[in-house]
């Protein structure tokens, strides 16, 4: 299983969010790297955001969630184009799944398990 794992909700649904872009970024002395990207399929996942036997260093790191597209799909209006969740990861090979919950007005994440 990635390190990383993540949904995305759409909560006026109730339903799954697919097609939507993510790009995982590590902050690297002050420029943030894209290190994978990948879109979410029918059940709201990326299987596969990092490779199973990649463990991530400690550090900063910032996952972007592509909204307007998907909303303008769904021909809602979108306050949120994108959505940005930066957290710290501790270098010690944790598994992090960080959702998200999206509406077209707002969203909410939190440390999932």
């Amino acid at each position: 299983m990635s390190q990383i794992t993540t949904h995305v909700l759409d909560t006026a649904t109730g339903l799954p969010a697919a097609g939507i872009p993510i790009s995982l970024y590590h902050l690297d002395k002050g420029n943030w790297i894209e290190i994978s990207q990948g879109v979410t399929n029918q059940d709201g996942r990326i299987a596969d955001l990092l490779a199973s036997d990649v463990i991530l260093a400690a550090g900063r790191y910032r996952m972007r969630f592509m909204l307007e597209n998907y909303f303008s799909s769904q021909d809602q209006p979108s306050f949120y184009p994108q959505v940005d969740i930066e957290c710290n990861l501790s270098g010690a090979g944790d598994h992090y799944h960080i959702p998200l919950l999206i509406s077209p007005f707002g969203y909410t994440t939190y440390r999932g398990s």
